[in-house]
């Protein structure tokens, strides 16, 4: 055969070869045909030329093909290593076909870190503007990026999919999921079926981001607690979306467009921030229990239009700890088909938008149709318009004579002072508009407002352009008053500001009968004294054990609270032998707290003089000093930080405090620690001990049972506990990455800081709302249970009792105490003890 007759036939089988590998090619879902033409794609009739902005992603390529095609990808991850900045009329797209992608491996048993100095362990970090993904189907089910990891489950951090930084990131019919807690169905192809990795529900995150401008279109976001779908946008738009999330989980400064959602427990948001987020002609559907909020940390939100469905019956709120100046917008909202207003306990807080003006900013109707603005939520200053609503906007706003764009949907009011003290102070209220995005403009007039019953004690002076309002103090007499001023504008947008009005202070009282300890009676150490004053007493008396009668060596053991003064003490065991010390500082409900006066009683306490049972000690700490004692002394609290390094600290701020509740334990006040651990020990008095009861009543902030904030966070109770060597027996309760409604309960056995387990754990769902928890020393036997009654978010079989039982050996140590390393907060509501 001549050369050029070869050459001929070469190339004429090379082009052959090469003609049926793109001829070859076929997408998996056959309903949306894709063409593959090594340089080119088409779909849906369109005709796409692959390049530096646009890459084609297949799953099903070899590498051997991918060698020939510059720009065709088998995974996402290869593809962003080649991305470069888009532009807004020319982005950077990623066109991927339907398949399964892992943007991390997930059967690579590394447990993946955070990088450097930060907190989150991305899957990705991508750089990169106006950075498109669009999936080639019109079901996004068809098109899933994905990983399966979690905080603690495959992670130290609540890993992320993905970190954008970058303006303009856009997603069409792609699902982005994180399978830790959620099985992967695949239709298409099922033998990529994917069972979740745990069934504890832990943090597991899609998308941070951190540009404007951000677009999801007909995608699904899948996973449980904190979802992060495009968390961080200024401005972010979910258009015919799906959503999928317990707690913490959604974008707060977000439009939801035509959406559906399922909340598969109470608080979907965190916070939202600024303007906040709005729902628009939304499906949302309820699997919670009980009530059914919005946020944890409270912020704006608007729900327009919406349709809420649920099994169980629930209650519709904002924010399950409610400020008194919330002001939220709602408009044709129902459950179950039935009308309803949300927080209709705290109707001041829900702004029903029927017949205001202020609707305009979220939807009108044009021609028969309803328009939903968005255009006016998402314009800001550079005039986007994702939806292509502009001209509609525009017509509707010529014909029907009123305005529809640049309007703003919240007001917010700042004070120059919250406290103002009459003829003395006096405070400038200053009320500002912003349009959605957080775009300042100037507001309508408004109408600066106080309720009846506080008009007689306020005055309201409104500036002339009514943007501005003096408050002037006018309360004469009596305790203080919290009063909230409201600011409405005439379309209906409104703001509140609570400000506490005091009555003139007065100087402070004196002591016309100097302080003095009264005779001990019936084991009660009474301050005796008189206050020159005809108004409240608040004198502040606090106590302190020391070594003599000048008062050497204190250490502060009970507190005066809430205004009332603390005139008795009842004595212990554990003040024999020391001296009691009382300061004073004299103080009425009018006055700041005078000079502080000191006495120490002249001898020292006997064991005669003390009434109570020596061998029982109940504590509330409602007077408890809180204060941070790190010292180990029989007869006293150690109260101090668990972590070492706090501990060693030149001055670390106090451990524990006496406070107020939230979430699960809202309404109630107890001891609490101050951050995400504390130690809390009680040395007894020097004695051998033998059998021992240790009783508590806790009420973790957690409302689904697992008490801490993740996986491995436990609290210890610790019993026959000898704090010099840090040994002794304990009762934990530690979340596991087994559950995440449930904690195990286990017992270890202490020797020198170090712990053992002497029990086999078990697993109980009643650490919720207020628990029981009982540990028994009786014949060297250790025994613990947990009891609580069921409360509205337990399941009927979910166990409501737990015992654990160990023999032990015997000691004559008689210490208990806490250790507390949980993160989110358990409120320590009463102890009591006894020995033998």
């Amino acid at each position: 055969m001549n050369k050029p007759l070869f050459c001929s036939l070469f190339l004429l089988i090379a082009f052959f070869l090469n003609a049926q590998t793109k001829s070859s090619y076929q997408s998996l879902d056959p309903k949306n045909p894709i063409t593959f033409k090594g340089k080119t794609i088409s779909y849906q009739g369109k005709t796409i030329s692959l390049g530096p902005k646009a890459f084609f992603i297949d799953a099903q390529f070899s590498k051997e093909q991918l060698s020939k095609y510059p720009y065709v990808f088998n995974s996402i991850n290869d593809a962003v290593k080649q991305l470069s900045n888009g532009t807004e009329t020319a982005p950077m797209s990623l066109y991927i076909a339907p398949n399964v992608y892992w943007v991390d491996n997930p059967d690579d048993p590394e447990i993946r870190k955070p990088e450097g100095d930060g907190t989150v362990p991305y899957a990705l970090n991508i750089k990169c503007d106006w950075l498109r993904f669009l999936g080639l189907t019109n079901n996004p089910e068809n098109v899933v990026i994905a990983a399966n990891r979690g905080q603690t489950i495959g992670a130290i951090g609540n890993f992320t999919l993905f970190k954008i930084s970058g303006e303009g990131t856009n997603a069409e019919n792609v699902t982005f999921g994180n399978y830790c807690n959620v099985d992967l169905n695949f239709p298409l192809k099922p033998e990529l079926n994917r069972v979740k990795r745990a069934t504890a529900i832990v943090q597991a995150q899609l998308i941070h981001c951190d540009g404007d401008k951000i677009l999801a279109r007909n995608c699904r976001f899948i996973s449980r607690l904190n979802l992060c779908p495009f968390t961080g946008g200024k401005r972010v738009l979910f258009d015919r979306c799906h959503f999928e999330s317990t707690d913490d989980a959604l974008c707060g400064t977000a439009v939801y467009l035509n959406s559906t959602l399922d909340f598969y427990s109470s608080k979907p948001f965190y916070w939202t921030k600024g303007t906040g987020a709005a729902f628009l002609n939304c499906k949302i559907h309820s699997l919670t229990n009980g009530n059914q909020f919005f946020t944890k940390a409270n912020g704006q939100l608007a729900v327009i239009d919406t349709k809420f469905t649920a099994e169980n019956p629930i209650y519709l709120g904002w924010n399950d700890n409610l400020p008194l100046t919330t002001r939220n917008y709602q408009y044709l909202v129902s459950l179950n088909n039935n009308p309803v207003l949300i927080e209709n306990k705290n109707p001041e807080s829900t702004i029903d938008m029927s017949n205001l003006d202020v609707l305009n900013a979220y939807r009108f109707n044009f021609k028969g149709k309803t328009i939903y603005n968005t255009y006016n939520l998402l314009a800001g200053n550079d005039d986007w318009d994702p939806m292509n609503i502009k001209n509609i906007v525009l017509t509707a706003e010529k014909e029907q004579g009123k305005k529809l764009r640049f309007l703003p949907t919240q007001l917010l009011i700042e004070s120059s002072q919250k406290t103002l003290e009459t003829k003395k102070d006096k405070a400038l209220l200053k009320a500002s508009a912003f349009r959605f995005g957080n775009y300042e403009v100037q507001p309508e007039k408004i109408n600066w407002s106080v309720a009846s019953q506080d008009k007689t004690i306020i005055e309201l002076k409104p500036s002339a352009n009514s943007n501005e309002c003096e408050i002037i103090p006018n309360l004469l007499d009596g305790d203080s008053r919290n009063v909230i001023i409201t600011a409405k504008t005439t379309s209906g947008l409104e703001a509140a500001v609570v400000i506490k009005i005091s009555p003139p202070k007065l100087e402070s009282p004196i002591f016309t009968e100097a302080p003095h300890f009264a005779k001990i009676n019936n084991g009660i150490l009474n301050v005796q004294y008189k206050i020159n004053t005809d108004f409240k007493d608040q004198t502040i008396i606090n106590y302190y054990r020391c070594t003599d009668n000048k008062g050497g060596n204190p250490i502060e053991i009970a507190v005066s609270r809430d205004n009332i003064p603390l005139t008795e003490y009842p004595l212990t065991i554990a003040d024999s032998s020391y001296y009691i010390m009382a300061t004073l500082a004299p103080k009425n409900n009018r006055s700041d707290a005078g000079k502080t006066i000191k006495i120490v009683t002249q001898k020292a306490i006997s064991a005669n003089e003390i009434t109570a049972n020596k061998n029982t000690l109940i504590a509330d700490f409602k007077n408890s000093s809180t204060k941070n004692q790190l010292e180990i002394i029989p007869g006293f609290w150690t109260f101090s930080p668990l972590d070492k390094e706090d501990i060693n600290n030149s001055n670390p701020k106090d451990a524990w405090y006496f406070g107020e509740g939230f979430d699960g334990a809202a309404n109630q006040f107890g001891l609490l620690p101050t951050g995400r651990s504390a130690r809390l020990l009680y040395t007894p008095v020097k004695r051998n001990y033998t059998d021992m009861t240790f009783n508590l009543q806790v009420t973790p902030f957690k409302t689904a049972g697992q008490g801490f904030s993740v996986a491995h966070m436990y609290m210890d109770i610790l019993i026959k506990w000898d704090a010099k060597t840090n040994s002794g027996y304990a009762l934990r309760f530690i979340r596991t990455t087994k559950h995440h409604d449930a904690v195990d309960c286990i017992l270890l056995e202490y020797q020198n800081g170090i712990s053992y387990e002497i029990s086999k754990a078990v697993t109980t769902h009643a650490f919720n709302g207020r628990c029981n928890i009982s540990l028994e020393v009786k014949n060297n036997h250790l025994t613990a249970a947990l009891s609580n009654k069921p409360t509205d978010s337990l399941t009927a079989n979910n166990q409501q009792e737990t015992i654990l039982s160990a023999l032990i050996k015997p000691s004559i140590w008689g210490g208990f105490g806490i250790f507390y390393n949980g993160g989110s907060q358990t409120m320590i509501n009463e102890i009591q003890t006894s020995w033998k």
